[in-house]
């Protein structure tokens, strides 16, 4: 059977303990409902018994006296046993009530509450009788077989202790009145049960814990369905990869189609390119763009066929690259430099426009050190503007 198989070594997973528990399979424990309800049946006697008996026999007084009306009309004996009937199921209706109580949450201290209808769906394959057969010769029915014998023998054994010790009193209920031997008779009985089923908590302590390891080790799952699961849950690595991917290139497009809008592009000349732009209002410059190798190549063509400006800036090109993000503002470490780059840029555009000077490229772009993985040097020589 499988929850025999050796192969099955490793814990069941959030996602088979959930499922278990909506086929309706949840740990249960037989003997502690035995043992709750029995004890809570022999306190509430215990509790309650004497008033119990004392409507009991008040009711038999009256309920069978009988006059010559009663004997030759039918009507009031049946009045008579209603309200007898009624009167006993409200004199036993907290007893019940306790019983009933119990019974509902007693299974619910190991297994918890859970509302399916998993277990009454028809299971066809059910009918099969083989199956049934060899649960008959596995653990599961030996250990059960092993507290039937051990409860049998627990509670007689207890059971006849207790009566053994008592035999004096029981046997002196014979010379005693029936008015005075009854209660002792009662009290006797009473303090029998309540010892019997004290003892039964032993079964208790050890089926509960059993129960437990029982049902975990049903659930247990080999490793191959362990891994399988989680790629169920995780996706299996092809298919992520290609989300992965698709995802890059939807963001790579989207940071192509920001170029037209750019400023300026500053590159390293082809190892790196990054796409800054900055308009009346922001801040400091945004990052719309940034690749290396031949996506920075991708960019440089991009912007050149857009008319956007292409400056060689090689320290401030790896700056921007390793330390700003895609529609980020730049560090503010980096203002000083993309000033610098957005004045010549500026003034530029103010020359193809209206002629005149031509302005100087900035004979140096100054940026920190450690912000550039690649610089040894605080700073870069002069850029040059690229055609």
């Amino acid at each position: 059977m499988a929850e025999d198989s050796d192969d099955r070594t490793e814990a069941a997973t959030a996602k088979r303990l959930s499922k278990a528990r909506e086929e309706g399979n949840v740990p249960r424990s037989r003997e502690l409902s035995t043992f709750s309800i029995t004890m809570t049946g022999v306190v509430m006697l215990m509790v309650l018994g004497g008033r119990i008996g004392q409507f009991l026999q008040e009711m038999m007084r009256t309920t069978l006296s009988f006059d010559h009306t009663t004997v030759l009309t039918p009507d009031p004996a049946l009045l008579r046993f209603r309200d007898a009937l009624v009167g006993t199921l409200l004199q036993m209706m907290p007893m019940f009530g306790a019983l009933v109580l119990v019974a509902i949450f007693t299974p619910l201290l190991i297994g918890g509450w859970n509302l399916t209808f998993g277990a009454v769906r028809p299971k066809f394959g059910k009918f099969n009788p083989l199956p049934g057969i060899a649960r008959m010769f596995s653990a599961s029915a030996a250990a059960e077989a092993f507290k039937a014998v051990l409860k049998s023998m627990l509670i007689g054994g207890v059971a006849t202790w207790v009566i053994w010790n008592e035999r004096a009193d029981i046997l002196g209920l014979a010379t005693m009145p029936l008015l005075s031997g009854l209660p002792k008779m009662l009290d006797i009985a009473f303090h029998t049960f309540f010892i019997v089923t004290s003892a039964m908590f032993l079964l208790v302590a050890m089926d509960v814990p059993f129960q437990l390891w029982h049902y975990h080790k049903q659930l247990r799952m080999t490793k191959e369905e362990v891994k399988q699961e989680f790629k169920e849950q995780e996706g299996s690595p092809q298919v992520k990869s290609r989300i992965r991917q698709m995802q890059r290139e939807a963001a790579r497009r989207r940071m192509m189609q920001e170029i037209p809008s750019a400023n300026v592009i500053v590159t390293n000349p082809t190892h790196y390119a990054v796409a800054l732009r900055y308009t009346e209002g922001m801040r400091a410059p945004r990052l719309v763009a940034k690749g290396a190798l031949k996506l920075a190549e991708r960019i440089i063509d991009t912007a050149r066929d857009n008319n956007v400006a292409v400056m060689r800036a090689p320290s401030f090109a790896r700056a921007l690259y390793f330390n700003a993000e895609l529609e980020e503002e730049i560090p503010a470490r980096l203002y000083a430099a993309a000033a610098q780059v957005l004045a010549y840029v500026y003034q530029l555009k103010l020359y193809e426009m209206n002629g005149g000077l031509a302005p100087a490229y900035p004979e140096k772009i100054e940026v920190p050190a450690d912000l550039d993985p690649q610089s040894k040097r605080p700073q870069d020589a002069a850029p040059d503007a690229l055609p």
